[in-house]
């Protein structure tokens, strides 16, 4: 079974100026096409998302203009112009809108859903993206637009501001992206102003973006992340939130725009693998976004020296957004507008130094979550996900059903490199059922084809394995699918474990739910308003790989040793001595310092080929 929104890199998609023109070109046939009587340009089955998408489209026939003079333009910018000033601007109280600090208060805003009251809490960032549509629109409008139409539209967009930043509360669904693109909404207005007004709309723009977003950042893997629904990333907005940042820098030029963009860049890179699939977030799990995220992703990979655009995104939507049927949606038009006006290309190579969070090889990679235990890995194009027992989830030792990866103290991570490999040791104590403090020691090393590791523990009582992972997805050509297996090897005895019960908390993978599915059914709420990292985190067990103990380990020590990806004979050797726990692969030797690590406390790792 295919992934439904885990597609292609979003890099592959052509952006030369010829490659946008012909994306134009067919945006305006079926927008002339589409054109009613009164001017609408919305698609005719949108419902939900609607207030701003004539709009949208409009401002894509404005740039085709501009790029192609093409003479039947004009008059449909005119009359969908027109039309949105008459029909889509509402200045009388939605029925039933929570947000509002002042009633009856005439400003415009736009509507999510038409109808009065059928479903007002969308109204928000419906005005945001109609407030940027409209900004759009007057960049645009040279040529187009008389003073009149101008003076009007100016005056609809700044009253759209007025309603976001006075009338209601800011931010109401504490969505960054949300909020960054009001942001970027003030700063563009802000330049079509008379400058006293312009000023104060700049000002104003800025200080919401310190105060209210900037000082309210979730931290995440060392990270300081805009807030997104609740949490601190989301695999579908948080890409949203970079574009929204690129943008407010490129209009800007402001500092603080660009270092939060390249932290969040950083962020992005460290936890996606290289072949670009991603999984959590507090909104959704697996719906990833498409053209939005092509600005901040492309922007900022040349800013921070690496490959995001091996970002998944949802081709469906790879050059603007569509309806089922896929026809032309003017929602999320600015996106496209303004990453055709930015000049910045792909960066197309990895990072180069070692990453915190991430390890990262050729095929291989590990992306770790803020306990520094993996939150994917992908080797020999197969994804893993932390595994799940007795509702612990992660990668480490289990004993009598408790998993040992949760650190009860200051977790310490060393790297190395010794070409062509590269490894990381990561060192974390931990406190099992029996309150004793234990050193779990995880070395991870690649060569770009294959992961080996290893997992050194005081010996444990019982019968322990190494939770080493639930097999996901893998990369299917141009998509990612569902599999139920991955290339492992162990140097103990391995199995691969289902529930041996159905239910909503469990996940077997070779069922047909999708993560996201699963994780929304666990989820307080329905699908689209639960958190569904906090549904997956009531999941009590998986599929999962279980590696047993490797032979000829010290006598004082458990030790785990797996293989990810392809190789032959497996059969690593290890040697207690004075300098701690060296171990002898096929293809390296590495030795492991003792858990107390060096004078300050520091894992030491000496790797050899």
């Amino acid at each position: 079974m295919l992934l439904p929104y885990q597609r292609r890199p979003l890099h592959d998609l052509p952006d030369t100026p010829q490659a946008y023109d012909v994306v134009l070109a067919d945006v305006a046939e079926q927008a002339l096409a589409r054109l009613t009587p009164e001017g609408s340009l919305e698609h005719p089955e949108a419902y939900l998302d609607i207030g701003d998408t004539s709009l949208g489209v409009t401002s894509l026939l404005a740039l085709a203009w501009q790029r192609g003079r093409d003479p039947r333009l004009p008059d449909a910018v005119r009359r969908s112009l027109a039309f949105h000033l008459r029909a889509r601007v509402y200045t009388e109280d939605n029925p039933g809108y929570p947000n509002l600090r002042v009633r009856d208060s005439g400003l415009p805003y736009a509507r999510y859903v038409l109808e009065p009251g059928a479903h007002p809490i969308g109204d928000w960032p419906s005005t945001v993206w109609a407030l940027l549509q409209a900004v759009d629109v007057l960049d645009l409008a040279d040529g187009l637009l008389d003073d009149t139409r101008r003076a009007a539209l100016t005056e609809v967009a700044h009253g759209y501001w007025r309603w976001l930043t006075e009338v209601t509360f800011f931010n109401p669904q504490e969505a960054g992206n949300q909020a960054i693109g009001c942001v970027v909404g003030g700063l563009m207005l802000a330049r079509l102003l008379p400058p006293a007004r312009g000023e104060a709309v700049r000002s104003r723009a800025l200080a919401l973006y310190t105060e209210r977003i900037r000082a309210h950042r979730i931290r995440d893997r060392g990270a300081l992340l805009p807030p997104e629904h609740g949490g601190a990333y989301d695999n579908n907005y948080g890409p949203i939130s970079l574009s929204f940042l690129a943008q407010a820098h490129r209009v800007s030029g402001e500092p603080a725009f660009a270092e939060d963009g390249d932290t969040l860049a950083r962020y992005i890179d460290a936890r996606l693998p290289g072949g670009g699939y991603d999984t959590g977030g507090p909104r959704y799990s697996e719906q990833h976004s498409g053209f939005e995220s092509v600005l901040g992703l492309r922007y900022f990979s040349g800013r921070i020296g690496s490959d995001l655009g091996r970002y998944r995104g949802d081709t469906r939507w790879g050059r603007h957004a569509v309806r089922p049927d896929g026809g032309l949606d003017g929602h999320f038009a600015w996106m496209l507008v303004w990453q055709i006006q930015d000049t910045s290309r792909w960066h197309r190579t990895p990072s180069a130094g070692p990453v915190r969070h991430q390890l990262r090889a050729g095929t291989v990679s590990v992306a770790f979550d803020g306990r520094m235990t993996p939150s994917l890995i992908e080797a020999a194009g197969t994804y893993y996900l932390p595994a799940a027992v007795d509702r612990r989830h992660g990668f480490g030792p289990v004993v009598d059903g408790f998993l040992l990866c949760r650190p009860m103290g200051e977790v310490r991570v060393r790297d190395a490199h010794a070409a062509p490999l590269t490894a990381k040791l990561v060192s974390k104590p931990v406190v099992g059922p029996d309150q004793v403090l234990r050193h779990v020691r995880s070395l991870y090393v690649t060569d770009g084809t294959s992961l080996w590791t290893v997992v050194a523990v005081e010996r444990l009582a019982g019968d322990p394995c190494l939770l080493a992972g639930l097999p996901y997805a893998a990369d299917d050509g141009d998509r990612v699918r569902r599999v139920a297996r991955g290339e492992l090897t162990s140097a103990g005895e391995l199995r691969l474990r289902h529930p041996a019960r159905t239910g909503v908390e469990t996940f077997d993978a070779r069922g047909e739910l999708t993560q996201e599915q699963a994780a929304f059914a666990l989820a307080a709420a329905p699908r689209g308003y639960g958190d569904p990292d906090e549904g997956w985190r009531h999941l009590v067990t998986s599929s999962a790989f279980e590696a047993g103990p490797a032979p000829g380990a010290p006598p004082d020590l458990h030790v785990f040793a797996v293989r990810y990806g392809p190789g032959g004979p497996f059969a690593p050797v290890f040697t207690a001595a004075e300098e701690g726990l060296t171990v002898r692969t096929e293809v390296f030797t590495a030795v492991l310092g003792h858990a107390a690590g060096d004078a300050h406390g520091v894992p030491t790792l000496s790797l050899h080929g």
